[in-house]
């Protein structure tokens, strides 16, 4: 297989001809306050139209009249704030928020994150309503321990913080003012696309200094990333080659799309550089907002009484990353820590800190001796497993504060599932969606694994982005930018994606809903040879081409080609033994359903099958008693198991992880030998599946095959 990276090629859409925006667009709505959530959400699927009047003028109109007697009890607190914060300061870095500032937000604390839903380990279950406590969303009572306008640059740090707004892209990018017709455009103009063929990355040399990277990140990145660098860590190769072009399309602030991280491979690699770019950022954002109240305390401003220091969002979240398991939000929050920390004496504050390594450590489980799984998947399911979760982080000076609440939080850190049991649904009483309105960094990292959680999550999670508000959370609207007013956060928004693979569905949200100004990347990697080549069994490959219409039709042309072509060949008794393998749970519902309203002798195994029943359906596939299998994709991928007694396979739809087509296939080597003179491999593609029959059998034979006029072609494997 070709190498990370070798053979690039890379497309990049220009700055403001962007792709045209399929998805309609959400209609912003007149905010107003509401004691409860009940209020409609403005949703993805209404028609698009320019406002009459500015989100501005809208969102103002949500403010509620301060009384002075507020404003005095505010500034006492922030008063005691600042004392408690000075006293911290010498504290140690394992201080919990609720030492900190007398058990004041223990309740909030303990709804931050919930326990997994028995039925969406997977992430498949039903998402339910969610009943946590409207503190994980905002402690009103000790708000301003976590705010930012309650807080001020420290004198002898203000150099460190100061911003080289003509050279450094965060102020360019942020402070960067569209006019209404530049939106249009973005909007409607069809995308230009550039190509560019790198024949292998990490050739450029990169300068610190011209990263204009947020200190100390400097001097912690060096040694933070010095595990992946082969000569002893310095300044002038701070980055390893895959991680060189990567960041400075990061550090653009153009959208991302890298499909080629591996957990077994550049995973690790991957994520610093992400994490990297993350904390970048916050420091940048958190420094802008902590020099302006500086400025205006010194100039003794009241709020509202100068329109100069836009520097923020309508609500405080301002990245959101999106992983699959706790392992990997234990893996982004160490990260952050050590480069926010490094090798430095004067440890940093992290609140909550043995409390998060408790539940997103590792779970201890005692393993069977001889349960032997592929290296891919150690890699994957290591550590705490667990797919409901969400969490916030708010970063304030020389303090990390986990489980912060929601509109207190720089970082959000979540599962799918931990998000879709939030935001809800239509209809129902309890959602929450505000913290998602102003969301300048979104990442989605193994965005393979979502797509066999459940995608949908993933989908209602992108209909929910960068929609205005349906309440104010108490924002001071002339610190916010006015292209936040504005309903054009969406434009603004960087989105960096990474997998393991080129599948349709994450091809399509990358060019659905990622619509940044400053343009697109997007990795690809030609599949030379494809993974055939690594079946090591004799074994006879038919595969079959059926005809769609569209792509609509797909679903229904395969079903109908099945059973009318492919079933009756295999219904004689001399083929038993015969092995379904079923990518989509919906096409495995439709064939179980079909194959018992036949009465076909078969048993079946899916990823919410008990372990009992998994073991009666092996039991009985293997005795002969049952001659079909059906096997879904997701059962495999989350367990691996051998099924052994198979003498036909059948591929209803290509694999979405290309390897798995040799590893199913090279379980035939279980067989009895003496047989494998009647094996039988049928595979079942359509011109729809390019992607996916190119890393099967390669780009070259991929082409001959969607172009042949003959239907069936024949692949023979493991010959001597």
């Amino acid at each position: 297989e070709p190498a990370p990276f070798n053979n690039q090629q890379a497309t990049v859409l220009d700055t403001l001809q962007l792709a045209r925006v399929s998805r309609k667009e959400a209609k912003p709505q007149t905010c107003q306050l509401s004691e409860s959530l009940d209020t409609s959400s403005s949703e993805s699927e209404a028609e698009s139209e320019l406002e009459q009047v500015s989100g501005y003028n809208r969102l103002l109109a949500t403010l509620k009249d301060v009384s002075k007697e507020d404003e005095e009890e505010e500034e006492e607190e922030d008063r005691v704030i600042d004392e408690t914060e000075m006293n911290l300061e010498d504290g140690d870095s394992d201080i919990s928020v609720e030492e900190e500032t007398a058990v004041a937000s223990t309740d909030m604390q303990k709804n931050a994150a919930l326990p997994a839903d028995p039925k969406g380990k997977d992430g498949h279950g039903p998402p339910g309503t969610s009943e946590e406590s409207p503190e994980e969303f905002t402690d009103a009572k000790h708000e301003s321990l976590f705010s930012l306008e309650t807080n001020f640059l420290e004198e002898e740090r203000e150099g460190n913080c100061s911003l080289k707004a003509l050279q450094d892209p965060f102020a360019q990018h942020v402070n960067k003012e569209l006019k209404e017709k530049e939106i249009q455009a973005v909007a409607t103009n069809p995308k230009t696309t550039h190509q560019l063929k790198w024949p292998i990355l990490g050739q450029r040399d990169i300068d610190l200094k011209s990263l204009h990277l947020q200190k100390p990140l400097e001097s912690t990145w060096i040694k933070t990333n010095s595990q992946f660098l082969s000569g002893p860590p310095n300044s002038s190769s701070p980055f390893t080659p895959l991680q060189k072009e990567p960041f400075l399309i990061m550090n653009s602030y153009r959208d991302l799309f890298y499909p080629e991280r591996t957990a077994l491979k550049n995973g690790e690699e991957n994520r610093h550089v992400y994490c990297l770019h993350v904390i970048n950022h916050v420091l940048k954002a958190n420094a802008q907002v902590l020099t302006n109240n500086s400025r205006c305390r010194s100039q003794k401003l009241g709020v509202g009484d100068d329109d100069d220091f836009r520097d923020q969002g309508l609500t405080r979240p301002k990245v959101l990353t999106v992983v699959p398991f706790r392992e990997a939000a234990l893996r982004v929050v160490q990260l952050f820590i050590s480069l926010l920390e490094g090798d430095s004496k004067k440890k940093i504050i992290v609140s909550n800190k043995k409390r998060f390594n408790g539940e997103y450590g590792s779970e201890s489980k005692e393993r069977p001796p001889n349960l032997k799984r592929p290296e891919d998947y150690e890699a994957v399911f290591v550590g705490n497993i667990d797919d409901h979760f969400r969490t916030g982080v708010a970063i304030l000076q020389r303090s990390i504060r986990l489980y912060a609440p929601f509109y207190s939080s720089d970082i959000l850190i979540a599962s799918p599932l931990g998000l879709r049991t939030i935001i809800g649904g239509e209809g129902e009483k309890k959602r929450e969606f505000d913290f998602l309105s102003s969301i300048e960094l979104l990442i989605i990292d193994q965005a393979d694994i979502s797509l066999m959680q459940n995608w949908e999550h993933v989908l209602h999670l992108m209909n929910h982005m960068d929609l205005l508000p349906l309440d104010s959370h108490g924002v001071d609207f002339s610190r916010v930018r006015m292209w936040s007013l504005n309903n054009w956060s969406k434009y603004y928004r960087q989105t960096l994606l990474s997998g393991a693979l080129q599948d349709a569905q994450i091809n399509s949200v990358f060019i659905k809903y990622c619509v940044d100004v400053q343009g697109q990347v997007a990795v690809r990697n030609v599949p030379m040879t494809g993974c055939i080549s690594h079946v090591l069994v004799q074994l006879p490959h038919v595969f079959q081409r059926m005809e769609a219409e569209n792509l609509a039709s797909v679903i229904d042309a395969r079903f109908n080609f099945f059973v009318n072509k492919i079933l009756p060949q295999y219904r004689d008794a001399v083929m038993s033994h015969t092995l379904i393998y079923v990518p989509s749970y919906f096409d495995f519902v439709h064939l179980r359903n079909y194959f018992k309203k036949e009465e076909l002798n078969f048993t079946h195994i899916c990823e919410y099958a008990q372990k009992s029943g998994v073991s009666r359906a092996r039991d009985f596939f293997l005795q002969g008693e049952k001659q079909f299998l059906l096997l879904t994709e997701r059962f495999h991928f989350y367990k691996r198991y051998t099924i052994t007694g198979i003498r036909n396979l059948i591929f209803y739809e290509l694999p979405t992880y290309p390897h798995f087509y040799s590893e199913v296939c090279n379980v035939l080597q279980a067989t009895t030998r003496g047989e494998e003179a009647a094996w039988t491999c049928t595979v079942l593609y359509s011109k729809y599946d390019a992607q996916r029959l190119a890393a099967v059998v390669g780009v070259e034979w991929a082409a001959q095959m969607l172009q042949s006029k003959k239907n069936v072609h024949l692949f023979i494997t493991g010959e001597r």
